[in-house]
């Protein structure tokens, strides 16, 4: 009986065509998750110190129903003596609501090439439910279950705080949302784009003003351009203070804070909503 079927072949139904196509497909789509990985990795890498990387991100802080005015202090010594939080990390902005990111050490490059480090350098606050400037920045609180936003009908509405990011600044449409741990952002592009909101629900998402002249503004460290910053003046209150700011008519009252809601939201758009910072859209 094992001699009977010694010496036959084995042939698959239809020929070897079936089988070439298995084989041709399957190379095809390894090669095309390596490519994609080795493209993702290429562009994906924080900027390094060592390298004398200068990247720009447009930066900008929308409340209720305004942007606020950009960040101002370029930290590099506007009262003669540098800011140390600026001479440690080598970040900071000139007024043109644009984020200068240039690493001095490995305190902001790399893996610590957060958003966290242009907020600590002008002390500003921002955790899951809160973002908090210094008076310096206005003064202004802005916290869930807190703060009130006012509609267009004149009914005060709950704000909640998220952060847009953008890979590419160039692709209005092309964004993520952070409901978590937004402060921990990756800065891993040049040429991105962050906003920081404080706004109902159900306010679009958009790009912040700075994001269409990205390119321009980002010359002004080496002297090629002026940067052309937006402020637009708003009517924002704190109660138990007297600080104001260019946010859009919304008033923070006292009383108990409600906790950060689990639920997330997702953006106008083709954006996903995620509560891990450290996640990223495809460009």
């Amino acid at each position: 009986m094992a001699e009977k079927g010694k010496g036959k072949k084995i042939r698959f139904q239809g020929g070897t065509v079936f089988p070439l196509t298995v084989l041709l497909v399957s190379v095809l789509g390894l090669a095309l998750i390596v490519y994609a990985r080795s493209s993702t990795q290429a562009l994906a890498v924080p900027p390094q110190a060592s390298k004398g990387d200068h990247w720009h991100v447009a930066f900008g802080v929308y409340a209720c129903n305004d942007w606020l005015p950009n960040i101002s202090g370029n930290k590099e010594g506007e009262n003669g003596q540098p800011d140390e939080e600026y001479l440690a990390l080598g970040v900071h902005s000139h007024d043109d609501g644009v984020i200068h990111y240039h690493p001095f050490s490995s305190a902001s490059s790399g893996r610590n090439a957060k958003l966290a480090r242009f907020l600590d350098v002008y002390d500003i606050g921002l955790s899951d439910t809160k973002l908090e400037f210094p008076e310096d920045q206005g003064g202004a609180v802005y916290e869930e279950g807190v703060t009130k936003c006012t509609n267009e009908d004149g009914e005060e509405v709950d704000g909640v705080l998220r952060l847009a990011v953008w890979p590419d600044a160039t692709k209005p449409d092309d964004f993520q949302i952070l409901t978590r741990n937004m402060a921990d952002a990756r800065i891993d592009r040049n040429g991105m784009a962050m906003a920081i909101f404080f706004t109902p629900e159900d306010t679009p998402i958009t790009e912040p003003p700075t994001a269409s002249q990205l390119e321009a503004l980002g010359g002004v460290d080496s002297g090629a351009t002026s940067p052309t910053a937006t402020t637009i003046a708003g009517t924002a209150t704190t109660v138990a203070g007297t600080a104001t700011t260019g946010a859009g008519t919304a008033t923070t009252v006292t009383g108990s804070v409600a906790p950060a809601s689990a639920s997330e939201t997702t953006a106008a758009g083709s954006g996903t909503t995620t509560a891990d910072a450290t996640t990223t859209t495809s460009g």
